[in-house]
């Protein structure tokens, strides 16, 4: 069988990623930084003349935007997919690290403890969130057996792609980095998923933060 090799794309940076505030599913555009940091990734994948044959994206703005640079660059049209958004953080999305432990301690706590079956009071659960994210990622494998696949995501989704390849287990702590606008790459040969490289950043110019799944 044919692999099928996954180029997964963290959207730029935004300002809520400067002040260290957690987004998950709040719809925050990219700051000017994140917007050029997208159009440096999208003109380092034409100059390499990278092969894919079909571009996704989550439909929050952050990753729309950061798949629009591409679209420019190969005149192409992302696919829009909902289950490709971040972890949704119920009441900590909004806060800062710093502020979290003040207004939501309790809730702080259960995040930083890897709690697998806490929602956060309205959000999803580390398990829900896996499920959803493993689904999306079979889905898109399975439309695509055998093909290169574009896909532009979210810092705390392309952790959980990285643990489905590599076999990490959601209960360990994360154990790499996904800066903004970072290349990422996976693949499926048929029997079994691997990572073949990660958080590549060597086509930006400045550096890229990583993402806050602590």
């Amino acid at each position: 069988m044919k692999i099928t090799r996954f180029c997964l794309v963290r959207h730029g940076e935004t300002d809520w990623n400067v002040a260290r505030r957690l987004q998950g599913h709040t719809d925050i555009p990219l700051n000017q930084h994140g917007i050029a940091q997208a159009i440096q990734m999208a003109k380092a994948l034409k100059a390499i003349d990278l092969q894919f044959d079909v571009l996704y994206s989550s439909d929050l703005q952050r990753a729309a935007s950061t798949a629009s640079a591409i679209e420019k660059q190969f005149s192409v049209k992302s696919i829009s997919d909902q289950t490709l958004r971040e972890r949704h953080l119920g009441a900590l999305q909004g806060l800062t690290i710093d502020e979290a432990p003040q207004i939501k301690p309790e809730l702080w706590s259960i995040h930083l403890s890897r709690n697998l079956d806490h929602p956060l009071e309205g959000g999803e659960s580390i398990k829900q969130f896996a499920n959803r994210i493993h689904t999306a990622l079979e889905n898109i494998r399975t439309r695509h057996a055998g093909q290169t696949i574009l896909l532009v995501s979210h810092g705390g989704a392309l952790d959980m792609m990285y643990r489905l390849a590599s076999n990490q287990s959601l209960e360990s702590e994360k154990a790499v980095a996904v800066p903004n606008a970072s290349l990422n790459w996976i693949s499926y040969n048929g029997h079994s998923w691997q990572v073949d490289k990660w958080a590549d950043t060597t086509h930006l110019e400045n550096v890229a933060l990583d993402n806050l799944d602590l």
